[in-house]
Formats: structure tokens, C-alpha cells, sequence
């Protein structure tokens, strides 16, 4: 009989991923596709869902045709994605009336501030633990209802977009929706990703009546929401479709929660940072929703079929794998590999400091018309000191979640689990486990993040029996321990804040 094995599609912010993972939680296969970054006016970012859809196709197939392995092998397919990024289409066609408004898009910064004014950020802090921001889907799908052109759908000439939301012909998601709706025709979402849309109530678990008559989004288009691993399943591919086969979709959830699912941080108190575009550090809290008084967020870890919920409190920074590809734009550096070359070139930053804040800050600051600054810099400054300053922002930005987080907690974490692409950077494993002063741990597997959705998908079909299994996979590669004295990290430290302080409020009219 042959050998079977779970696929899972990892859908991020620059590209789409395939791997396929056997039961020891072993890398089988691993394709990837990058997809356009669309920016139409300063701070507005965007993508193709119909490019992302066909490069989901393309990798699928490529990772199974590289491996040599059939798709009838698949005991599962797990889904995990960029979060927030929000995507309506018509659901006669299947057809976008859109593109997908990005994360980081800054466009509806404006509409928070309204809602700021008029006071409604705690009643959306106490139902969603999220800060009002521009970052989440609910003000970026009212843009959307608002601002896309209906002449683009055939049949809607003369309907406008709410009409035919309300009526069930439209459908809104984020990109798990999607995917889930283009490889099974059904439209669901997990816990975790509804979680993230500034629409959802997490202790009651349901669609808020009430913040979808604030933005005016119907429930009419919104997913079913579903278990992060879902033994009654998503769906099915289709067997006359591009896998041609059956394959069960059975697990999905958003990119971090997954990459705290796959370091197999199952229980209260355990705690990851993934740093990818940007970075987000999460620690389970278990069966209990702690709100947050240092700016981070209280979100939905994961969910198992016939289980609670398990919560989370997550820091989300904006921007640091993004700092990276920054200094590869202005020609700083040629690639990722020359950061730790170069930075460890110099004792120190002499003083200059980089607030990588290019689409604002997220968790503690949370001002959306922050922006990138450098600080600090004399005629003696070289590239040196700009790329190890640009590394060190990772560290602090990492160091502010770390500080709050056992700040609204009251659990200080032993030992921080790490993944994403910056990771592989021994320098930077370092730097970050001297300013924060604590352990990191990287595993074997750092491509954790598809990992997690393998897990949720196997287990859902009893691919895999018990989450004890999926512990016993989790391997250190290497661990980082402090070297620098707790002093001097301390005095780095204490600059950063009057850095941050720099960059807040600066874009203004020219963004309006």
C-alpha cells in the first residue's frame, strides 16, 4: 500500500507554499510561488486573488509532481494564510469585484479614526480583544462595498454591491475562505481567521450584530465559521479538478496561530515568535481570553473538533523580515545572507537607530500614521551601522511584545520558540536572545507555520491520533542563550523608545 501523507498550503504575503509533510512531521516536499505586490497610491497595498488561486494550483501540482507522489496519497489538506487580507467576489462566478486589500494596507486609517472619535474602541476591544485598526477586515471589506466598481461584474450593471451582499450574491472572506471556496465550491473559515476580521465576538463565538450594522457588512456574505482542525471537514476537491482526486480539506488557520500549532504550543503559557514579513509573538492562555492593558491583542489560538477554544495574546509587528527586503531595495545589501556579514562587521550601531514603521506600528504603539525613521546618524555612519541597526529593530520591536506580554499575563517565558525565514540568521538568534535576555529555541523544522495546518488537517482525519504525537516531533535545531549582561542590553534599550517616539503622527495630508 502506498505511503500517505498531509499537504498543506501556506498562502503568505509575498508568495504561496506547498509542503507536504509524512507522520514524523518531516519536510516531503516544498514548492513556492511568489505573487505581484500591488501598491495604487502611497500606503495602499493589494494583491490578485485569482493570481494567488492560480499559483495555489501551480505549486500543488508542482510539490506533488516533485516528490513523485500521487494525489490520492493526501490523507489531508491543511490551509494557512496572511491574515486580515480580505477578498469579496460573486458567487455565480467565482470572480473577485476586487482586488484582495492586503494587511498592511493603510487605506481606511481614516475611517478608525472615526470610529476613535466617536468612541467605539472599547466595545470593539471587550467583544473582538482586537485594537481598532486598518489593519483588520471589517474596514477594509465597507471599503470595498463602497469603493469597487460594479460595471466590473457582468450581471450587477444596475444593482449596486450592498443590494447584492444582502441577497447572498456576494461573498466576503479572508484568504482561507477563498481557497477553501475554490478547492471544495463551500464557504467556511476556522476560529482563528474569523477572529482576525474585527467582525467576530470570541467569548461568544458568532458574527457581532452589532459591529456588522456599524460597517454595514451583511451577514449574508460572511463564511461559516469552523474548528482550526474539523473532523466533520471543510469539504472535498474536486476529482475532476486540477488534483484530480478527492482529498478532504480538513483544518485551517491563520498563519501565526498555525505557526503556534506547529511549535506545538498546546498548553497555557507556551509561547512563539514567527518572523516573517513582519513578526508576531504569541502565548497560548488556554481556555481563558486575558484582555490586554499593553496594547497587545486577545485573539483565538486554535480550536479542535469538540473542544474549547484555546486563546491567545499576540504582539503583531508590521514590519521586520520587510526591514530586510528594504535594504535590499535601496541596494544596502544584495541579499538576506549579507545582513549578518555586514552587521557583525561593527561593535555597534555607534548610536544610530532604525523604526522600521513603513505601514505604521502595530502592538504596543498601535499608530497607524507612524513611519519609518532613522535616527541617530553622523558623517561616520556606513551601511554597516544601518544594517545592524535595522537587525537590532527586530530584536527591540520583539523586546516591547516580550515586556508586555508578561506584563498582562504575569507568566515570563523561560524559553521563546522562533521560526520564519530571518531565523536561519544566527546573528540575528543571538542578538534577539541578548536583548531580551531570554533562551531561544529553533527547531528543525522552521517552516512551522504549514506545519501547524498539516497537523490540524492530519488529526482531523486521524491522520494523527493525539497532539502527545505531534510534541514528540518537535526537534531543536539549536538554542540561543544569552551572552551580552543584562546592562548592557538594558542601555541599548533605553533609546529605542525616544526612536519610536520620532516616527509617530508623521504621515498626514499627503495620505488623506
Amino acid at each position: 500500500m502506498p505511503s500517505t501523507y498531509v499537504g498543506a498550503i501556506d498562502q503568505g504575503t509575498t508568495g504561496t507554499r506547498f509542503m507536504i509533510f509524512d507522520h514524523d512531521g518531516q519536510v516531503v516536499a516544498n514548492a513556492y510561488e511568489q505573487h505581484e505586490q500591488i501598491y495604487p497610491e502611497p500606503g495602499w497595498v493589494e494583491h490578485d486573488p485569482m493570481e494567488i488561486w492560480e499559483n495555489t494550483k501551480d505549486v500543488v501540482q508542482a510539490g506533488l509532481r516533485d516528490a513523485a507522489i500521487d494525489a490520492e496519497q493526501l490523507a489531508a489538506l491543511g490551509i494557512t494564510n496572511q491574515r486580515e487580507t480580505t477578498v469579496v467576489w460573486d458567487a455565480d462566478s467565482g470572480r473577485p469585484v476586487h482586488n484582495a486589500l492586503v494587511w498592511q494596507d493603510r487605506r481606511t486609517t481614516d475611517r478608525v479614526e472615526e470610529l476613535e472619535a466617536a468612541g467605539k474602541v472599547e466595545e470593539i476591544r471587550e467583544k473582538t480583544g482586537l485594537e481598532a485598526d486598518a489593519y483588520f477586515s471589517a474596514t477594509k471589506t465597507e471599503w470595498i462595498l463602497d469603493n469597487a466598481e460594479p460595471l466590473k461584474l457582468e450581471s450587477s450593471r444596475s444593482r449596486d454591491l450592498r443590494d447584492r451582499a444582502r441577497d447572498g450574491e456576494l461573498l466576503m472572506g479572508t484568504i482561507d475562505a477563498w481557497l477553501i471556496y475554490n478547492l471544495t465550491g463551500n464557504h467556511i473559515t476556522d476560529v482563528t481567521n474569523a477572529s482576525r476580521t474585527m467582525l467576530y465576538d470570541i467569548e461568544g463565538l458568532s458574527w457581532d450584530p452589532e459591529l456588522l450594522e456599524e460597517f454595514d457588512v451583511p451577514e449574508a456574505m460572511l463564511p461559516e465559521v469552523r474548528p482550526s482542525s474539523d473532523e466533520e471537514l471543510y469539504g472535498h476537491t474536486d476529482p475532476d479538478g486540477f488534483l484530480g482526486a478527492e482529498v478532504p480539506v480538513a483544518g485551517a488557520l491563520g498563519d501565526q496561530q498555525a505557526a503556534l500549532f506547529g511549535q506545538t504550543c498546546f498548553d497555557a503559557g507556551d509561547a512563539k515568535n514567527t518572523y516573517g514579513t513582519g513578526s508576531f509573538y504569541l502565548m497560548n492562555t488556554g481556555s481563558e481570553a486575558v484582555s490586554s492593558d499593553h496594547g497587545l491583542l486577545t485573539t483565538i489560538g486554535f480550536q479542535m473538533s469538540g473542544e474549547p477554544v484555546q486563546y491567545a495574546l499576540e504582539g503583531s509587528i508590521f514590519v521586520t523580515g520587510a526591514a530586510i527586503e528594504w535594504l535590499e531595495d535601496v541596494d544596502l545589501i544584495k541579499n538576506a545572507a549579507q545582513t549578518a556579514e555586514l552587521a557583525s562587521s561593527v561593535d555597534s550601531t555607534e548610536g544610530v537607530y532604525v523604526v522600521p514603521a513603513f505601514t505604521g506600528l502595530g502592538a504596543p504603539h498601535w499608530d497607524g500614521r507612524a513611519r519609518g525613521t532613522i535616527v541617530g546618524m553622523t558623517r561616520g555612519t556606513r551601511k554597516e551601522h544601518l544594517v545592524r541597526a535595522t537587525l537590532e529593530s527586530i530584536a527591540y520591536q520583539t523586546r516591547d511584545i516580550a515586556e508586555a506580554m508578561e506584563a498582562d499575563s504575569g507568566v515570563e517565558t523561560a524559553t521563546l520558540r522562533v521560526d520564519g525565514g530571518a531565523v536561519k540568521n544566527d546573528f540575528l538568534c543571538q542578538l534577539q536572545s541578548d536583548i531580551i535576555q531570554t533562551d531561544i529555541a529553533r527547531p528543525e523544522v522552521d517552516e512551522t507555520t504549514a506545519l501547524g495546518s498539516a497537523y490540524a488537517a492530519g488529526l482531523a482525519v486521524g491522520y494523527w491520533d493525539t497532539v502527545d504525537e505531534l510534541r514528540s516531533n518537535w526537534q531543536v535545531d539549536r538554542q540561543f542563550a544569552p551572552e551580552m549582561d543584562s546592562s548592557d542590553a538594558d542601555r541599548m534599550y533605553s533609546r529605542w523608545d525616544d526612536a519610536v517616539e520620532r516616527s509617530l503622527n508623521w504621515a498626514q495630508e499627503e495620505e488623506e
